[in-house]
């Protein structure tokens, strides 16, 4: 471009001041403030400054605009959103885990939009305990003597040990030394809570001689990971609970079960393979359980930990139990969830979670032949629609080696490839999380709510359906 005609667009540049004075602009310094929009059109004007293009003021000023609305699209795609989960994963990690029921949400809102009585005693007129709130409904589920949370069963298991077995000797099998998510493991967690690791066994085969012949003076703790995330099959062995207990009373040493998962409820009564419960764990004799709430209890994210009052006592007053404490929103979100449980077959009904796993074939043909209609009538010969047989999971490091018959959608655009479309679902403004299998698009049911139907027609509509 002739150095004259550079200059001449760079004065056809619109000042930021009339820039910001536009109506379009005026209601994104509402929503974003002035500082964040005055920074970004710069941003514009300089890289424009950098790629000079033969244009007019009026041309130039609609590109600033699309480029900001571009950079704003982009800024909200990485904050926390809602997105529908079409994987069939029920517990889905990378998701956000459970679901939480309505009234766990109407809790949260209860008490976050004003004041509560998070540590204060109302009938004594001072302070009290978060722990309060939850310890009672936890001990009357469970028949703990006592019970706490903190914000992960990560932190709980360090949290246990730190108090316990501080500079003293932990036992564990190396058949259970797991990895959880985010590449974090329980040797790990041992070592950093000052204990020292003593392991026994095998991979495959531990005996309860081997966890006798580790024990020391310097012995504290005895500790059991179900390996909630794994299966090992074949020549196994594996010391139960109620032995590894009577050995613990025997020699005085503290008894810890990790079952992580934390099932409150036996999922053989909605059609899955048993699995072990907290309840159990308590009556079988453990010292102290922990496990997760956003797991298969379904609720938020919270290491639970119960078990004898004498030791919970202790772990209270651990200096690093305020690092790890729950916020009022997870307490909120966690009693409201422990509430449902007082009654099983409501919990199996109003946790969303439990619902999802419990979902038959019957329901699932409903609910595909439902979404399949609405997508079929609104966008019409745009694409091909099946209703399809698909496996789904639980997920969330539970019950790896169960997998759910479960009923798809699976959907071909006419005029677009598989790739482009699963992009453009995840990029919409409620996102869509999809799998593509065979060339097609698929969305699993049993993890898409009804009331979320609508979201998915309307999204696909206005990715396929400009001209119908």
């Amino acid at each position: 471009m002739k150095q004259f005609l550079k200059q001449e667009v760079l004065r056809e540049i619109p000042p930021v001041n009339m820039l910001l004075d536009l109506a379009e602009v005026k209601n994104l310094i509402e929503v974003y403030g002035r500082d964040f929009i005055v920074e970004n059109v710069r941003l514009i004007i300089g890289d424009f400054r950098k790629n000079i293009k033969l244009m007019s003021r009026e041309e130039i000023t609609y590109y600033i605009i699309k480029k900001l609305n571009e950079y704003i699209d982009e800024y909200k795609r990485h904050g926390l959103k809602k997105v529908i989960n079409a994987t069939g994963v029920v517990l889905h990690t990378n998701l956000g885990r459970a679901p939480l029921p309505n009234s766990a949400i109407e809790l949260i809102k209860e008490v976050s939009e004003g004041y509560s009585n998070l540590e204060f005693d109302l009938g004594a007129g001072g302070r009290g305990s978060r722990y309060s709130h939850i310890e009672p409904i936890i001990k009357k589920i469970t028949g703990a003597e006592s019970a706490m949370v903190v914000n992960n069963n990560a932190a709980a298991v360090f949290l246990c040990l730190n108090t316990l077995a501080n500079a003293k000797e932990v036992i564990i099998s190396r058949g259970q030394q797991v990895e959880i998510g985010g590449s974090f493991r329980i040797p790990d967690i041992i070592a950093r809570s000052y204990a020292r690791m003593v392991e026994v066994g095998t991979t495959n085969k531990t005996k309860l001689s081997d966890y006798s012949n580790a024990i020391t003076e310097e012995t504290s703790v005895l500790l059991k990971v179900h390996t909630s995330n794994y299966k090992i099959t074949g020549f196994t062995q594996d010391v139960p609970l109620e032995e590894l207990v009577s050995l613990g009373r025997k020699c005085n040493l503290i008894v810890i079960e990790d079952l992580g998962s934390g099932s409150l409820y036996d999922l053989s009564l909605i059609g899955l393979p048993y699995e072990p419960t907290v309840q159990d764990s308590i009556r079988n004799g453990a010292d102290i359980v922990t496990f997760s709430g956003d797991k298969l209890l379904g609720g938020p994210q919270a290491g639970i930990i119960a078990g004898k009052k004498d030791l919970i006592d202790k772990i209270k007053k651990n200096p690093l139990t305020r690092m790890l404490r729950c916020d009022k929103l997870t307490i909120a979100a966690l009693t409201a969830v422990l509430e449902l449980y007082m009654d099983l077959d409501k919990a199996a009904h109003k946790v969303p979670a439990l619902r999802m796993m419990a979902l038959t074939e019957e329901e699932l043909i409903y609910k595909a032949n439902d979404l399949k209609e609405l997508i079929s009538k609104s966008l019409k010969d745009k694409c091909i629609v099946e209703v399809i047989d698909d496996l789904d999971e639980v997920g969330g490091g539970s019950l790896p080696s169960v997998t759910l018959n479960g009923k798809a959608i699976a959907l071909e655009a006419v005029s677009m490839g598989v790739n482009t479309l699963q992009e453009k679902l995840r990029g919409a403004e409620i996102p869509i999380i999809c799998r593509i299998n065979k060339g097609k698009i698929i969305l699993n049911l049993r993890t898409i709510k009804d009331k979320d139907f609508h979201v998915i027609v309307e999204t696909l509509l206005g990715i396929l359906g400009e001209d119908i």
